[in-house]
């Protein structure tokens, strides 16, 4: 049985890999897992996005006493995510999470096209078009990085935990957390795209967790609704539009990135160890709301 003691540490001796970890959802799930003693793969597509002079989050993480490294990682390109899972193995010696599937802003053709492994776009969120106005060549593109970089994290992490020993008290020999979305299961004008990767991803960690189970091997998703992130703050620029989200949801407000973190926490240690092929709904009662 998990301890919860004032000083017990839910991921003591574990070492995961968070994509999009220099902002965002992604920084908060990499602090959060540090916080409960796992060292940490911060993969990005760069250190510091928009936040001149502040610290990266792995010189965060190890400020505050913790272990954690930065790999620039591009999470559609192969032989980058192979790299990563490489890395993160060679410098600690095991992988027992891994959390793919962070979104962000940018559009498929702003420079340079490196994501982070397993990060995901929403280019739709800036500029949301109806389904006749989207190209083909940005639908592959979001395809490319929200789908294909989700499977590659999870076919290279995976591969990795299936190799390795479970770490002793531990019932999992690894934990994988895709991150979905909320518009992966509703419907939402101008989101085609986006919502087709993020529906993917679900239907995904459903058949990889089958996949991985005989072998103790965690899969399942984080759905959010709308969280106060960098993401959230480019594309509400009055206090309206964001009145209007934060009132979308039951609960009356925005989702905070803590609140993920803590359900990846959770997803990722011994105490969800009867849990795998969960789609996690962490939005604030969206998912529930009966549309009249």
């Amino acid at each position: 049985m998990a301890s919860f003691g004032a000083a017990a540490k839910l991921l003591t001796g574990r070492v995961a890999i968070v994509t999009g970890a220099s902002s965002g959802l992604g920084r908060a799930m990499a602090l959060a897992f540090t916080q409960q003693g796992a060292s940490v793969v911060c993969a990005d597509r760069s250190l510091r996005p928009g936040m001149i002079g502040q610290l990266a989050t792995h010189e965060m993480i190890e400020q505050q006493g913790g272990h954690a490294r930065y790999v620039e990682t591009d999470v559609a390109d192969e032989l980058s995510v192979q790299a990563l899972v490489a890395e993160a193995a060679s410098q600690y010696g095991r992988l027992d999470m891994c959390v793919c599937g962070r979104v962000s802003t940018f559009q498929p053709t702003d420079p340079p096209f490196r994501m982070v492994n397993n990060a995901g776009i929403a280019p739709e969120a800036k500029n949301p078009k109806p389904v006749w106005e989207i190209s083909p060549t940005d639908f592959d593109a979001v395809y490319r990085v929200n789908v294909r970089g989700v499977f590659l994290g999870c076919k290279y992490g995976g591969a990795q935990m299936l190799k390795q020993e479970k770490l002793p008290g531990s019932s999992k020999s690894g934990s994988i957390i895709n991150m979905g979305s909320i518009l992966g299961v509703l419907g939402k004008s101008g989101t085609a795209s986006y919502a087709a990767t993020k529906g993917a991803v679900i239907a995904m960690t459903r058949a990889m967790a089958m996949d991985f189970a005989s072998h103790q091997i965690h899969c399942n998703s984080i759905l959010p609704g709308f969280t106060r992130t960098p993401m959230i703050a480019a594309v509400t620029d009055n206090v309206e539009i964001e009145q209007g989200m934060a009132q979308a949801h039951p609960l009356g407000r925005l989702g905070e990135p803590d609140e993920i973190a803590n359900a990846a926490v959770f997803l990722a240690s011994d105490l969800s160890k009867g849990v795998t092929g969960l789609n996690m709904n962490v939005d604030g009662g969206l998912h529930s709301r009966l549309s009249m």
